[in-house]
C-alpha cells in the first residue's frame, strides 16, 4: 500500500526516498535519501470515528430490545439472552448478530422509498454510521483503523475526514440509485473511498515512490478481493463502488503532493526561482477530477430525488452487486 512503501513526507526526521529529484545536471534520474524535519500528523479522528460507531452499535443494541420484540418476530429466539436487551434477534433473521431490521431502517437506514419518495435524504448519512451486526462492525472496524490511520498520519484528518465523509455519501447515493427492495447500512463505502483514495495518491505522486510496481500491484489486489467479495448475496457492493470510485476521485483532490524543490524553496540561494508546487500532470487530473465529482454527483442526485431506477439505465448492472450460481439466488 502506499503507506507501507514510502514514509510521510511530514515524518520527522524520517528518511524518505524521492525520485525524479536532482542535486546537480548529471543525476537527473537518481535516487536520493532526504531528510525531512517537519512531524508526522497524530491520528485521532480516525480512533475518534470507531468509538463513536462502537458507541452507536450498543445504543441500537439497546433499543432493539430483543426479549421485549417477541410480538413482532416471526422465528426463532433471541441470540445471546444473557444479555438482557442487548441480546441479538434469531440468526434466520440476521445471521450477522445484531439488531432487527425494523430498527435499523427506524434508526436512519438507507432505503429507496425514503429517500426518493419521502425525501429523507439525511438517510444518505446516517445509514454510514450504523451496522447490521457484530460481524459487520468489526469488520468495518478492524478495516477503517489499518487503513484510516496511516492516511491520517501522512495526510491529517481534516482532508481524511472529508474523504471518509464523501465517500461514504457518494456509496449510499449510488447503492439508493440502485437498490431497491432492501435497506442498506455500513460504513463500507466510506472505507473503499479510503482505498480508492490511495490508489489515486500512488497515481498523483508516482515520482516519490521507489517501488511503484509492487505498490500498485498490493492495491489492486486488494480492491479486487474486496469488490469480488461485494458479489456476494446480501453485500452491498454498489455502496462499495461508489465509494471507491468518489474516493478515487478526491484522492486526486486532495492527497498531491508538493514537490521537493518547492519544500526547499527556503534554502535556495537568493535570487533563484523555486520551481511550482506541484506538476503540471497533478494540476491536471485535479481540475479533470473536480469537474467529474461535481457532474457526478449532479446527475445522480438528480435520479435519485426523481425516484429513477439506476437499473433502467445499465441492464447489465446487477451482476456488479450479485451473481446468481446454483448455490445462492440473489433475489
Amino acid at each position: 500500500m502506499s503507506g507501507d512503501d514510502m514514509e510521510s513526507s511530514r515524518g520527522g526526521g524520517v528518511k524518505t526516498n524521492i525520485n525524479g529529484y536532482n542535486n546537480n545536471s548529471s543525476s537527473s534520474a537518481s535516487t536520493y535519501l532526504i531528510e525531512d524535519t517537519e512531524t508526522q500528523w497524530t491520528s485521532w479522528l480516525v480512533p475518534m470515528v470507531v468509538v463513536a460507531n462502537i458507541a452507536l452499535f450498543i445504543l441500537v443494541m439497546y433499543l432493539n430490545d430483543c426479549p421485549n420484540r417477541k410480538h413482532t418476530r416471526l422465528v426463532g429466539n433471541c441470540v445471546a439472552s444473557f444479555l438482557g436487551r442487548f441480546s441479538f434477534e434469531p440468526l434466520k433473521e440476521n445471521p450477522l448478530f445484531g439488531p432487527s431490521s425494523s430498527t435499523l431502517k427506524k434508526l436512519g437506514a438507507l432505503q429507496w422509498t425514503d429517500v426518493a419518495v419521502k425525501h429523507q435524504g439525511w438517510r444518505l448519512i446516517t445509514c454510514i454510521w450504523l451496522h447490521a451486526g457484530v460481524i459487520h462492525l468489526l469488520v468495518n472496524m478492524l478495516s477503517l483503523v489499518f487503513i484510516g490511520i496511516r492516511l491520517e498520519q501522512q495526510f491529517g484528518f481534516v482532508r481524511i475526514g472529508i474523504l471518509y465523509l464523501v465517500s461514504g455519501f457518494g456509496g449510499s447515493v449510488v447503492s439508493a440509485l440502485f437498490i431497491r427492495n432492501n435497506i442498506s447500512v455500513g460504513a463500507s463505502g466510506a472505507l473503499f473511498g479510503l482505498l480508492g483514495a490511495m490508489l489515486s495518491e500512488l497515481f498523483t505522486n508516482w515520482t516519490i515512490y521507489t517501488d511503484k510496481a509492487m505498490a500498485l500491484l498490493t492495491l489492486l489486489l486488494i480492491v479486487t478481493i474486496n469488490l469480488a467479495i461485494g458479489i456476494l448475496p446480501h453485500v452491498g457492493n454498489f455502496a462499495n463502488i461508489g465509494g471507491f470510485l468518489t474516493g478515487f476521485l478526491l484522492g486526486f483532490v486532495l492527497l498531491p503532493r508538493p514537490q521537493f524543490g518547492w519544500l526547499e524553496r527556503r534554502n535556495l540561494p537568493a535570487g533563484t526561482r523555486p520551481k511550482s508546487k506541484y506538476k503540471p500532470y497533478q494540476y491536471v487530473l485535479w481540475l479533470v477530477s473536480v469537474a467529474l465529482l461535481v457532474s457526478g454527483f449532479s446527475v445522480a442526485l438528480v435520479m435519485l430525488f426523481r425516484g429513477e431506477n439506476g437499473n433502467d439505465h445499465c441492464s447489465w448492472c446487477h451482476y456488479l452487486s450479485c451473481v446468481p450460481t446454483s448455490s445462492w439466488d440473489c433475489n
